[in-house]
This record gives C-alpha cells, sequence and structure tokens, in this order.
C-alpha cells in the first residue's frame, strides 16, 4: 500500500509539472516568506503539544468529513491551542490539495505541515511555494540517498523535515540524518495495520534532543495520556478533530495531559 500510494503520488506531481514546470515552482518557492519555525513552535513543554489535522478520508477509513473550507477548519485549531497544523494534499485516497495547504497558510499563524508521500524534489518545492513550513519524509517509503537528498533541500528552503518511522532502523535513519523531528505511526503504512504501543517501545531508541512525535490512534484524551506517558512531546491528530463535534472543545481536553 505505502509503494502504491507513493508511486500515485510522484505520477500526480508530474501531471502538475506538465503544466507548471520545475523551474516556475522553484522560483515561487524561493519567492516565498522565511518559514515559520517549527522547531520553535513545537519544542517540549510541561504540557503535550498537538498537530492538528485537516483530513478529509484514508485508505483505512473511508470518508471522514467534507471540510468544504479547510482554511475555517484551521482557524478553529489554531484558537483551540493546536501549535501546527497539518495538511494532507494527496488527492486519491485522502482528499486534499495544494489548494488545501495554500489556503490553511493564508488563514493561521501557525507551522504547516504538508503531508504526503513526498518523494521528488519537486514535491518539496511545491510544498515551499504552497506556503509549507514542515514537509513529511516516510523513511519506509525512500532509500538512504533519496532520504539524505530531500531532507537536505527541507532544510536549505529553511523548512523543517519531519521524519516518519516505524521500526528501530527507520528511527536509526532518522537519526543518522540529524533529524530534530521524529514521529512514530502506529499505523504501518504497508498494511494499515495499527499498533498503538509502538511509540512506547520505540521512544528510548529516539537521539537525544529529537521532538518527539506519536501520530495516528489518538482518537481520546486516554490515547494521549498513554502517549504521553510513554514519552511522545507532540501528539498528531486527525481523525479525532474532523470527525468529534467542536474541534476546540476537543483540543482543549487534549491539551489539558
Amino acid at each position: 500500500m505505502l509503494a502504491e500510494l507513493t508511486a500515485n503520488a510522484v505520477a500526480d506531481a508530474l501531471s502538475r509539472r506538465e503544466s507548471a514546470p520545475l523551474a516556475e515552482v522553484e522560483a515561487a518557492a524561493l519567492a516565498r516568506p522565511a518559514a515559520l519555525d517549527a522547531i520553535e513552535a513545537l519544542r517540549p513543554g510541561s504540557r503535550v503539544k498537538v498537530i492538528a489535522e485537516i483530513k478529509r478520508s484514508s485508505p483505512s477509513r473511508g470518508a471522514l468529513a467534507s471540510i468544504e473550507d479547510p482554511a475555517a477548519l484551521a482557524r478553529r485549531y489554531e484558537l483551540g491551542g493546536a501549535s501546527a497544523i497539518s495538511v494532507l494534499t494527496e488527492g486519491r485516497k485522502f482528499g486534499g490539495s495544494l489548494a488545501d495547504l495554500e489556503a490553511v497558510r493564508q488563514a493561521v499563524a501557525l507551522p504547516v505541515l504538508r503531508k504526503d508521500f513526498i518523494a521528488t524534489p519537486y514535491q518539496v518545492f511545491e510544498a515551499r511555494a504552497a506556503g509549507a513550513d514542515l514537509v513529511l519524509l516516510i523513511v519506509a517509503a525512500l532509500d538512504d540517498p533519496t532520504l539524505r537528498e530531500l531532507y537536505d533541500l527541507i532544510v536549505e528552503l529553511g523548512m523543517t523535515p519531519l521524519i516518519e518511522t516505524h521500526a528501530a532502523d527507520e528511527l536509526e535513519r532518522a537519526a543518522a540524518l540529524g533529524a530534530r523531528l521524529i514521529g512514530v505511526n502506529a499505523r504501518d503504512l504497508s498494511t494499515f495495520e495499527l499498533d498503538r504501543d509502538l511509540f512506547g517501545r520505540l521512544a528510548p531508541l529516539f537521539p537525544e534532543g529529537a521532538i518527539r512525535v506519536a501520530e495516528s490512534a489518538v482518537l481520546s484524551v486516554a490515547d494521549v495520556v498513554h502517549y504521553r506517558s510513554s514519552g511522545a512531546d507532540v501528539v498528531l491528530v486527525g481523525e479525532a478533530l474532523v470527525t468529534g463535534g467542536d474541534p476546540i472543545a476537543n483540543l482543549s481536553t487534549f491539551l489539558a495531559v
């Protein structure tokens, strides 16, 4: 599944490149104001921090929410105390787009993450051109030379890479990059099975000084407590916020942990 999602994302980027050549997108990326400092925004504190996600659907859960106005939802996340906004820009399975990211960037003063299946420099330039401050890189989807190339490009453009892992060897690869923001996804993107305890098993392997992000399986306050007690500095929450009624109220309960 992960290979298919990545291949489709690359194919869609190639299609966009036909109408927006690399040179044009690169120029737009370089013309953007400086990216916001996501490391400072997500720096560990006395309470857990939340990356709140704009997410319409997923391969595992199907349709979640229509989200006709992603900017309005992002503003509610900001009012609720989120430290950053994640925008799923993958279109085929998650119903997102770069237009969503651009709208969110214009609506909030928080760092914005492009969450997608990034595998080419073109996609990184797209992210900055659309206003992203962070870009997700999934270790399992990339070989080491590509991972390093994309990581370095993200940093060169002033953005922050969020390095997503799912196993001990992937954490080692993230550490070798010098990554400062590392996530553990409880959902195996090859099988889409969930392992809520994976973060706790991998937490001792994080490199010193790295910000620790728990991703997936955050549906309730109990889940946030579970991740926080396992060492998470940040939780990334999507489904619980787009399906759970008032996102401001839900965020307040999560942030009280």
